[in-house]
């Protein structure tokens, strides 16, 4: 959906994009900040996800997400960025035990939160060029600009469950909340558009792969690292700032 709208607006506005770069500026913007929002789709390769998918009426695509993020962009040189970068997703589902009922023949019902907020610091470098300098005292910006991306950082996540849950050794019913937050490492690796809209404004559109992992919390005990990798597409605006 969100890459059929972002063709939609490229198909759309076809004078606009050709119109924005007549203008010129009297030098490249030196920063720029964006604002995106799209979708996330976690891997959740690990096995808290299988036991909760296994156990649960939930998958793996239950943990897909909207996302949003901002970063802010520092011109270090004609091709590269120095960007900060900030995102946030956040999923919650109910479910309930797929093979087990209570004593009145009612579902055994829980609800499952995964929330990740990463904070990175990176380098994005542009393979096609951003504009061109008429002279000493013209900068034309270019229509469209592609670039590749990579940064590293920290992430902060937050796994959650409460509910009713099953003591297997008894078989025994019981309401407990299990929960599990850290910060943990986090790279990604990101390939995006600019498209102009204006002198000042650009629509951005960015395809991200982020790698994660991070310890579980002792109410967790006996699982591995849980994964928070995954793979978000997003559109966004991108302002100019002098």
């Amino acid at each position: 959906m969100l890459l059929a709208a972002t063709a939609i607006t490229l198909i759309a506005t076809p004078s606009l994009a050709q119109n924005a770069g007549d203008g010129f500026l009297f030098h490249p913007p030196p920063t720029t900040w964006t604002f995106r929002a799209g979708i996330v789709y976690p891997t959740a390769n690990s096995d808290v996800f299988k036991f909760v998918t296994d156990q649960l009426t939930l998958d793996r695509t239950d943990f897909s997400s909207a996302t949003f993020g901002t970063s802010f962009a520092i011109r270090t040189s004609t091709r590269n960025d120095v960007v900060v970068d900030v995102g946030y997703s956040n999923v919650k589902h109910g479910s309930e035990f797929r093979d087990w009922v209570d004593q009145n023949d009612r579902p055994i019902e829980q609800t499952t939160t995964l929330r990740r907020i990463p904070i990175t610091l990176g380098l994005r470098h542009y393979v096609t060029s951003r504009g061109r300098a008429i002279g000493q005292f013209a900068w034309i910006p270019a229509r469209r600009a592609l670039y590749v991306a990579a940064s590293a950082g920290m992430m902060h996540y937050k796994f959650h469950q409460a509910g009713d849950f099953i003591d297997f050794s008894t078989l025994n019913v019981f309401y407990d909340e299990f929960h599990s937050e850290a910060w943990t490492p986090v790279a990604h690796a990101a390939a995006g558009l600019d498209l102009a809209l204006g002198n000042f404004t650009k629509l951005n559109t960015e395809a991200r792969y982020t790698w994660a992992r991070a310890e579980m919390s002792a109410d967790f005990v006996g699982f591995n690292r849980i994964d928070l990798s995954g793979l978000s597409m997003t559109a966004g605006l991108t302002f100019s700032l002098f």
